[in-house]
């Protein structure tokens, strides 16, 4: 029976940070950053405004820096092992953000099928952002319903990982989820909660969730 595993990366895989974060820190735009955040949770500015403000602030980003910015990240342990064993059982992982593909995509790099994220001009930056490509919360739905049934699943063939309230629509669709060292409001809608370092732990609760649900009458 095939499965489709769902990833969530901001804070999932990625632990305790975001793409954002290390880009900037990468680059020494902190402050301007964290400055765009708090227009964010202020509500002043949405998911696309904010994708147009570090489309402006790193209009000279390049490659190499994304590169350097994704190798420094603190990322759980396990991932390339996870995605081996799911690929070794006929079964297929994705990861959906709302972060700029240009960091996401090197996720690719460590056995994912599929790669969903804001889509950005290649850096540096002399395109313009086309609003239209920028993800939002209820956009991870969307995309997993298209990944599910391009695969011939049914929902409960489907299990999501995530971290954030940006999950939640996710994890209120799906019945299979797995919080990875979540914040109360999304452990609270999660089937099962992990807190540690190590994607094999979170991993295996989601198997024992898939077995369970094959047991089911």
């Amino acid at each position: 029976m095939g499965y489709l595993h769902i990833f969530d990366m901001d804070g999932t895989l990625l632990s305790g940070s975001t793409a954002n974060l290390e880009v900037a820190r990468q680059l020494g735009t902190l402050p301007e950053l964290h400055a765009l955040e708090a227009r964010f949770a202020a509500g002043t500015l949405d998911t696309r405004g904010f994708s147009a403000e570090i489309h402006r602030l790193w209009r000279d980003l390049t490659p190499a820096a994304v590169a350097a910015a994704y190798a420094a990240g603190p990322w759980l342990e396990g991932i390339a092992g996870v995605c081996a064993d799911i690929r070794s059982r006929g079964e297929h992982s994705a990861v959906i953000t709302m972060s700029p593909d240009f960091f996401a995509r090197h996720l690719l790099d460590l056995g994912f099928d599929d790669v969903v994220a804001s889509r950005f001009p290649p850096p540096p930056f002399t395109a313009p952002l086309d609003p239209a490509g920028v993800l939002t919360p209820g956009d991870k739905v969307r995309i997993a319903e298209e990944l599910r049934v391009r695969h011939g699943l049914t929902a409960a063939q489907c299990v999501a990982y995530g971290d954030s309230m940006s999950d939640a629509p996710l994890f209120r669709h799906l019945g299979n989820t797995v919080a990875v060292n979540a914040d109360h409001h999304l452990a609270d809608l999660a089937a099962l909660d992990y807190r540690g370092t190590d994607l094999a732990g979170a991993y295996a609760l989601a198997r024992s969730l898939l077995t369970a649900a094959r047991a089911a009458p």
